[in-house]
């Protein structure tokens, strides 16, 4: 499924107001008016508001050094990102769920990524950006991005009222599927754009760029991965064999990059 004409249309629209340049004065008063509406935290960003010169480049700030921390055991796994979780699952009968019980292909959701990988009984982890979260995406682990799969697709809203309803739209929405080898097997990362995400960027690929990365590129755990330039989902997957879920995630709940949520 593609996206429909007017939803193309509001989502590159959208971006291209994103991308205007706002002049210096306005700058702070617009972005702190965004921050109170959405309850971003402007203590952690790394540069004073007057230094972003748009909108995007508010939406993808960066952070103060220290503001995030990655556990130093290579044994967990942490979240690659800010976000709410809104499942985590095993896959079973080649299904995930992607919230309130709606199941849909995980294979669907890789774009062929997966095709030497046993995906049954590993496990899924499902975190919704919303707008007041960081929209940078990190390694969570020593890995090399050996494969990056661009998959055409809808652009529906990712929100969890949205998701409850309709079904498999993280598997049909457009997306960037990243494979990182690790020291104990493949680790999918699947960037699940929406309405009004025109752009998904992974550092060091050309977008669009489908196939293999040669030679892969290597990334330290915490190193800056991909980013959203707007709100979105990112989906985590671990094959059998692979990181299983720590004990005490519910969902809902507010997860910071660097948070553990697997070993």
């Amino acid at each position: 499924m593609t996206a429909t004409p007017l939803r193309r249309t509001l989502s590159l629209f959208v971006g291209w107001i994103s991308d205007r340049r706002v002049p210096r004065a306005l700058r702070g008063p617009i972005y702190r008016r965004y921050s109170r509406a959405y309850g971003v935290d402007l203590g952690e960003l790394r540069l004073p508001l007057e230094e972003h010169p748009s909108f995007t480049a508010f939406f993808v700030r960066r952070l103060a050094d220290g503001a995030r921390r990655f556990p130093s055991e290579a044994a967990l796994l942490p979240s690659p990102c800010d976000g709410t979780l809104q499942a985590s699952d095993p896959i079973d009968s080649g299904t995930i769920l992607q919230a309130k019980g709606r199941p849909y292909p995980v294979r669907e959701l890789l774009a062929g990524a997966d095709h030497d990988v046993e995906l049954e009984g590993g496990h899924a982890w499902t975190i919704y950006l919303s707008p007041r979260d960081y929209h940078r995406v990190h390694s969570p682990v020593d890995a090399r991005l050996s494969e990056v799969r661009w998959a055409a697709g809808a652009r529906y809203s990712v929100a969890p009222k949205v998701l409850a309803a309709r079904p498999k739209v993280l598997s049909i929405n457009e997306r960037a599927v990243l494979r990182l080898e690790t020291a104990r097997g493949p680790l999918f990362l699947v960037m699940v754009g929406a309405l009004n995400v025109g752009r998904i960027r992974v550092v060091g690929v050309e977008a669009g760029r489908d196939g293999a990365i040669e030679p892969p590129r290597p990334f330290a755990r915490g190193d800056d991965l991909a980013r959203f330039e707007m709100g979105s989902t990112v989906v985590l997957v671990a094959p059998r064999g692979g990181p299983r879920p720590v004990e005490g995630l519910a969902l809902g709940q507010r997860i910071r990059m660097g948070d553990v949520i697997g070993h």
